[in-house]
């Protein structure tokens, strides 16, 4: 960690290496799907403690395992992706990064997650999940991007009920989604019995409406929600807010 790598040895063709500004790289496409703001508002908002075990669904490029060894004391990091390309970028960002004895990517199915790693075993599960359903807009012709933002390969509730049998009891899981979809979301975790605990709204600006909600559940929980304060992103326009400086943690200047 620390050390600049030469940004093209090992690249492949069409690829860039990113400096994610906290010591370490990632390896992304330059055109097609790549990582946003929420994949970092959510690796700040995901709840990691000492020794936890950790699973990222749907891990696209690696960027949340890789900001979670970054921020956290969990003990491993898994990512787990269906795209045989974007878990290569992942897999060679993590060897680029010196994160093999911690983070581990595997190629494999949302919806065949408990049989690829075994009921009850993990403390946390993470994912940035397709936000839309097939009748959400126009779907991306960029294959990477369209199952990035759709729901193609795998709905919210085939993932929200891996996420419960992966889950030990008491673990969390925690997503960062769409608000106008957070009936939905609700009833489904409360369906595969992962009780909705604390919630945080997103907001582009104070006086706008908020575009992103990050929501952590519990494995078997009692019913009672948390609303945190509302996480303003700019508060100007090309400025982020203090809170969000503070999440990326890289020196930004609000």
């Amino acid at each position: 960690m620390g050390n600049k790598p030469d940004r093209d040895a090992g690249l492949k063709e069409g690829e860039h290496l990113d400096d994610l500004q906290n010591g370490y790289w990632i390896i992304q496409a330059e055109k097609g799907f790549r990582y946003g703001i929420d994949a970092v508002l959510l690796s700040g908002y995901a709840n990691v403690k000492k020794g936890d075990r950790v699973l990222d669904l749907g891990t696209g490029t690696g960027i949340i395992p890789i900001l979670l060894a970054a921020k956290t004391e969990g003990r491993t990091f898994t990512g787990l992706e269906i795209q045989k390309k974007s878990a290569d970028m992942a897999q060679r960002s993590v060897i680029r990064n010196h994160l093999e004895d911690r983070v581990k990517i595997v190629q494999g199915d949302i919806r065949e997650a408990v049989t690829i790693f075994g009921a009850a075993s993990f403390d946390v599960i993470v994912s940035n999940p397709p936000y839309m359903i097939s009748r959400h807009g126009l779907v991306n012709p960029d294959e990477s991007t369209a199952i990035a933002r759709h729901e193609i390969l795998c709905t919210f509730r085939e993932l929200a009920q891996q996420a419960s049998g992966l889950l030990c009891a008491g673990g969390r899981f925690c997503l960062v989604h769409r608000p106008f979809r957070l009936a939905e979301i609700m009833d489904v975790l409360r369906e595969v019995r992962l009780e909705p605990k604390r919630m945080q709204l997103v907001y582009p600006f104070a006086d706008k409406e908020p575009n992103l909600v990050l929501l952590e559940a519990y494995k078997n929980g009692r019913p009672r929600l948390h609303v945190d304060k509302p996480l303003i992103v700019y508060e100007k326009p090309g400025v982020y807010s203090r809170d969000i400086c503070r999440i990326y943690g890289d020196g930004r200047q609000a």
